[in-house]
């Protein structure tokens, strides 16, 4: 399943080749492969192992400059393939040929994959250590290496490829006191290793602050999210610097090149090198490439695909990807990073007189518009500087663009999650609520 059996595979030569003959003025095809080997734990006990595969092709090809995009997945019939994609071609619109011209390009294999062995090992650690402390915690969990190879050709000349190997757990602790559940949960994704003393150390961490349930305080107060829960602000951001919601007027920022947005100590970027969602190229061909969004508070850039960025007047930025097999490729992010500021978890929490922490949360924000309105499904009480216990049926309401002018403090805890690489953070001024209030 290696890089290298993609890149030996005729079948997407066949397919251009068939595809032109056939009539098609130009084509490419996408190729994607994954095995995937999770190990499952359930009540604290290995429940099962598993190996799964995935193998998708898409076929877009241009004939008369009608476009038709046919998906096939497992085995293909190149044949049917080109006769499906010609078929559909009729039903469209024609359509500018936007395809990157480039020779073979060569990037190296990423990750190195680890025997289940090893899985199973790191699962049964990250239990010991919890239930060494909590024994009547339940601990679910699930660990994977995932090998994903990624192809893709054109008629112009472009080849590219790489593999791409990810490891990724993901743990919860179930506490039962009476009417009380608490479940607490992490989880980490990396190349090379995992690190199941990090993962139990942060559960157990929770665990000790949630010791006593507490009053929610209801008003305007110092909200701390965590690098965990701080998430939820960045998915705003991230469709706020969409090229296409640029394009479209619906970004509240399309206007705002080069002035203020947010408050100055915030630098957001994206890097093709950084972590374990970095990325060579994107789903057109084009080479991903480092980008800085906002320096300083200031908007620099935003990103785009190639016909996104051609409208833009800004070309494409690397960001044109496939939201799934069978779509075009349209702006998005491969990674996203925050610039973390040096103070640890502890000093933003001693920097605190009163307020809340914010570590898991129930719902999403309200996306482009900027406000949410999120249950807390896991937050703390902060008195003079101290975790005084947890909360429950706690809202926070909010607005997205004004509490990024409102952050007061960034920790130097940046951590993954998900292809955000965020750290904790002080945000004054949002609403509380609570049912006990």
């Amino acid at each position: 399943m290696g890089s290298a059996n993609l890149s030996q595979d005729t079948l997407a030569e066949d397919l251009l080749e068939l595809a032109l003959k056939s009539g098609a003025e130009a084509a490419e095809v996408y190729q994607s492969r994954s095995l995937s080997r999770p190990v499952f734990f359930e009540a604290n006990r290995l429940k099962q192992l598993e190996t799964s595969q995935s193998e998708g092709t898409a076929l877009r090809l241009w004939r008369n400059g009608r476009p038709g995009l046919t998906v096939a997945y497992g085995s293909v019939d190149p044949q049917v393939m080109v006769e499906r994609s010609l078929d559909l071609s009729q039903l469209n619109q024609p359509e500018s040929v936007e395809l990157v011209s480039k020779s073979l390009e060569f990037y190296p294999d990423l990750g190195e994959a680890v025997p289940v062995d090893m899985l199973i090992n790191w699962g049964k650690e990250a239990i010991a250590l919890i239930r060494d402390i909590y024994p009547d915690v339940l601990c679910n969990s699930d660990w994977e290496c995932d090998v994903e190879n990624t192809r893709l050709i054109n008629s112009k000349g472009l080849d590219c490829h790489y593999s791409d190997t990810t490891l990724s757990c993901y743990m919860s602790a179930e506490w039962v006191r009476g009417d009380d559940f608490l479940s607490v949960a992490d989880g980490q994704t990396q190349r090379g290793e995992l690190n199941p003393d990090k993962v139990a150390h942060q559960i157990l961490q929770r665990l000790n602050w949630a010791q006593e349930n507490v009053y929610t305080p209801s008003g305007r107060l110092p909200v701390l999210f965590t690098s965990k829960a701080a998430d939820m602000l960045w998915g705003t951001v991230q469709a706020a610097l969409n090229g296409k919601q640029v394009l479209e007027k619906a970004s509240p920022w399309a206007e705002r090149l080069g002035k203020p947005i947010v408050v100055p100590t915030l630098t957001l970027y994206q890097d093709p090198e950084a972590g374990p969602y970095s990325c060579p190229f994107d789903d057109e061909g084009n080479p991903t490439k480092s980008l800085i969004f906002v320096k300083n508070g200031i908007l620099r850039n935003f990103y785009s695909d190639h016909t996104t960025g051609q409208q833009l007047g800004i070309g494409s930025t690397g960001n044109g990807f496939r939201p799934g097999l069978g779509s075009y490729p349209t702006p998005g992010l491969f990674n996203f990073l925050i610039q973390p500021g040096t103070a640890s978890l502890q000093e933003l929490i001693q920097d605190m007189d009163d307020g809340l922490i914010v570590d898991q949360i129930l719902g999403e924000s309200g996306g482009i518009s900027g406000d949410f309105s999120i249950n807390i499904d896991l937050g703390y009480r902060v008195k003079k500087g101290q975790i005084i216990g947890r909360v429950k049926d706690t809202m926070v309401v909010g607005n997205v663009y004004t509490a990024l002018k409102q952050i007061v403090k960034l920790g130097g805890d940046a951590d993954w999650n998900g292809a955000c690489y965020t750290p904790s953070l002080i945000v004054e001024g949002l609403s509380t609520t609570g049912k006990n209030s």
